[in-house]
């Protein structure tokens, strides 16, 4: 098949625009034609809270990626529809994310479709946001019904889609981010990002946002200080929101010394090193759809602590790779107690080295095919 994707990739950084990149690459490795059209105009930087929206890496190898999309010019939708209903491709896939993108993608697939030989498939990370906007209700049912077909990650939001169309919809989990190179030595990882490798830590990664539930982990960890002495807690990611509150309540909480805070971007080639010196990877989150932070951990065989929100309940098999408990901190810190004072890491490791081979790509490239 020609298949076009369009949605966020280099020079944009992110896991939405890593996810399309490796998604492009499966489906190239199974013989189709495939062409990434990216933004030249993602968001404006007003609507942007981060510090930069672009990577420093380099351009991927092997991939047609060409910046095309402008998100705020209705002009630019119509032209790029155009060019699209002239190519015909056979699938016209739409990764959508949030109602932001939905006039673009909705005004584009209806123009496409009139070439009668298209498809139009949504890949849905989120129907609806986690944050709520008034853009929900006003946006996307226009993207929705503009759709033939929906792919998500979780059966939550294979729900969430069901609220708005009867359109035929399918879900296949997250697949594991498996280009982040080999696992590191937890003595190897410390000595690469700074960490002393006699001390155990708990790695919270990726943006801070407060659906994140950030403020539950250290909650959590306030109850701990004194039986789990040597476990700390690092925080990697770029604050969206206020740091000062979270310093407030480590200091309130006695956590100083306990808590190392990266308040940066972390760039693909240092995953290895901060999944490596993690002993387990926490996700406390008050609501979600599904994760790739998820899937990184199990790439690199490190056991999870989630919360049943979402789709995150749906990998993670409670008491046998990490454990799937309500978003409550006394939840968490019981779980995470006996995690480090039962020593589980071992028997939660082999049990997730079995697991994730559930997790190709193949499996989501072939959701796309059967729904077709």
């Amino acid at each position: 098949m020609k298949i076009i994707i369009l949605g966020t990739a280099w020079p944009y950084r992110g896991g939405l625009a890593t996810f399309n990149e490796r998604l492009a690459r499966q489906f190239q490795d199974e013989g189709h034609d495939v062409q990434i059209w990216t933004f030249t105009l993602q968001y404006p930087a007003i609507l942007f809270p981060g510090k930069t929206q672009y990577t420093s890496d380099p351009a991927p190898k092997n991939l047609q990626i060409d910046r095309r999309l402008n998100s705020c010019n209705p002009f630019n939708w119509l032209r790029i529809a155009r060019q699209l209903k002239r190519l015909q491709p056979d699938v016209l896939i739409c990764c959508y994310w949030m109602a932001f993108f939905a006039p673009l993608y909705g005004t584009i697939c209806r123009i496409v479709k009139r070439n009668r030989h298209t498809r139009c498939v949504a890949l849905v990370h989120n129907m609806f946001p986690h944050e709520k906007s008034v853009l929900d209700k006003l946006f996307a049912p226009y993207f929705v019904h503009s759709q033939d077909a929906f792919v998500a990650l979780s059966e939550s939001v294979v729900k969430d889609i069901h609220t708005l169309t009867n359109a035929p919809a399918t879900s296949s989990p997250h697949p594991i981010y498996d280009h982040y190179g080999a696992r590191l030595s937890k003595e190897d990882a410390c000595a690469r990002i700074g960490l002393n490798p006699d001390k155990q830590y708990m790695l919270f990664f990726g943006l801070v946002r407060a659906y994140k539930g950030l403020d539950l982990l250290l909650d959590a960890m306030g109850k701990l200080k004194d039986t789990l002495p040597n476990v700390n807690l690092l925080i990697a990611g770029e604050f969206y929101e206020d740091e000062d509150k979270y310093r407030q309540q480590i200091a309130q909480e006695g956590l100083t010394e306990r808590v190392i805070i990266r308040n940066e971007f972390i760039p693909d080639g240092e995953l290895a090193a901060y999944f490596g010196a993690s002993d387990l990877i926490v996700q406390p989150y008050k609501s979600a759809t599904q994760s790739g932070v998820t899937q990184v951990a199990f790439h690199f065989e490190k056991p999870i602590l989630v919360t049943n929100v979402g789709g995150l309940g749906e990998i993670v098999h409670h008491g046998k790779m990490g454990y799937a408990v309500t978003p409550d901190a006394q939840e968490i810190a019981s779980s995470i107690e006996d995690y480090f004072s039962h020593h589980r890491q071992q028997d939660f490791t082999a049990y997730l080295q079995k697991e994730k081979l559930h997790y190709g790509w193949n499996k989501l490239t072939m959701a796309f095919k059967n729904i077709l």
